[in-house]
């Protein structure tokens, strides 16, 4: 009898353990919600099925019960909650209800991730290296090489760091010239645009553009952050003139740039003008950091809301534990609205200042993501001020937006409703 008595406690356990779902809370109740998108990744690493409960609890996830799964959300701090398979039954009638605005996603597969970004230390750090490493999301660095080697196909996932595509170094001889950081980077990006039989960095930066450009259409997803946005697609307007002074490719710019645009060639931006001036911190008006009046106590944008079970995509994008969130600064701030293309889903403004904060877009079988500003927890981040600690800012709505695009891409691809 003691036998069989055991024999039904270990089969009650194995029954009640495959008949539960561990739930991680994504809305004010998540102590950590960094961590919590580094637990669904290494779901997926260790090939468990994820359902992303879009707009249930501030986007929280689900998994099949497993002892493993929740160890780790004890080591890492994240908060779960162990709910009966009926339980979960009834959770998921009530997302699917036509009344609600909600719906589930399934992650199948973790996405390959790429950080386009120089091996060479700069006096900057970038946001998302900052929390990937924190969520504990493996990621590769690559630079122009990997890219102009065809490597870009072994990715799911493509981040642009801090970067300037436009081939001007970001505009900083005027303040950071003689530095010893900005004079390795010319040298270190001139040797690499010789190497490749490039007679300008600007054209190095052009074929990675374009490079990108290529993955995106055929099915990549692309993420940048600050300059890496509106140089991008400045770089692709100005295919055919050239935009750079004597100081950054040795030779005077085209008086005519600006009429020789191209802006069919760009992602997210149209009818913009250059900022021609060499020593002046800006590459043109797109940025809604130029001439910006935006008091410090006012600058915050705000998430539009999407409809969960017809536009999955930008409502993933969006998913957070509140729709305001506070603005930030960066080299590229935020984006002119009158410049952005109507095409393109604009899903965070500021209305009050006429500024797009967080921008999306299709192209060919691929998608992309600008989000404006440097670093979501600190307002006006210096060139060689010290990382953010991220142990202080755990639930961090402007980093969250970051996290959504990087799970992004393991979502069960199904067709659009029309």
């Amino acid at each position: 009898m003691k036998f069989l008595l055991t024999i039904f406690s270990i089969l009650f356990f194995l029954f009640s353990a495959t008949a539960a779902r561990i739930l991680i809370p994504m809305d004010l109740a998540q102590p950590n919600h960094m961590k919590a998108y580094g637990i669904a990744y290494w779901a997926l690493k260790q090939s468990v099925e994820v359902d992303w409960l879009l707009n249930y609890r501030g986007g929280s996830f689900s998994t099949p019960y497993a002892k493993a799964i929740e160890d780790e959300c004890k080591i890492r701090g994240v908060g779960y909650e162990v709910i009966a398979d009926g339980q979960y039954t009834s959770m998921l009638s009530e997302i699917a209800n036509p009344e609600t605005n909600m719906d589930v996603v399934k992650l199948e597969k973790a996405p390959k991730i790429a950080v386009y970004s120089p091996k060479g230390k700069l006096p900057w750090d970038d946001a998302v290296t900052l929390v990937l490493t924190y969520a504990e999301i493996p990621y590769d660095i690559i630079y122009d090489d990997e890219i102009l080697d065809g490597k870009l196909i072994m990715y799911d996932w493509l981040h642009l760091h801090h970067e300037d595509f436009t081939g001007q170094y970001g505009k900083f001889f005027a303040s950071f010239g003689q530095t010893e950081w900005y004079k390795a980077q010319v040298h270190e990006l001139e040797d690499i645009a010789k190497r490749r039989g490039f007679a300008k960095v600007s054209q190095l930066k052009l074929a990675v553009a374009q490079a990108i450009k290529n993955y995106v259409f055929g099915g990549g997803f692309m993420f940048a952050m600050c300059s890496a946005t509106d140089s991008y697609d400045i770089a692709l307007a100005a295919e055919h003139t050239d935009i750079c002074d004597v100081m950054y490719d040795h030779d005077p710019q085209d008086p005519k740039a600006q009429s020789k645009l191209e802006f069919d060639k760009c992602f997210a931006f149209e009818n913009f003008h250059l900022i021609t001036n060499p020593y002046e911190y800006e590459y043109s008006d797109i940025d809604a950091q130029y001439g910006r009046q935006v008091p410090k106590d006012l600058d915050y944008f705000t998430l539009f809301d999407f409809s969960a079970k017809w536009d999955p995509v930008p409502t993933m994008l969006t998913q957070n534990h509140t729709k305001t969130v506070k603005g930030f600064l960066g080299q590229t701030t935020a984006f002119k609205k009158q410049f952005v293309k109507s095409s393109v889903l604009v899903m965070g403004q500021n209305k009050t200042y006429n500024e797009a904060r967080y921008i999306h877009g299709e192209y060919g079988k691929g998608m992309w993501t600008f989000y404006g500003g440097h670093d979501p927890e600190d307002y006006q981040h210096l060139v060689g001020d010290p990382p953010t600690n991220l142990d202080l800012h755990p639930n961090s709505p402007g980093y969250r937006l970051i996290l959504n695009n990087v799970l992004f891409p393991a979502a069960r691809k199904k067709k659009q409703k029309t």
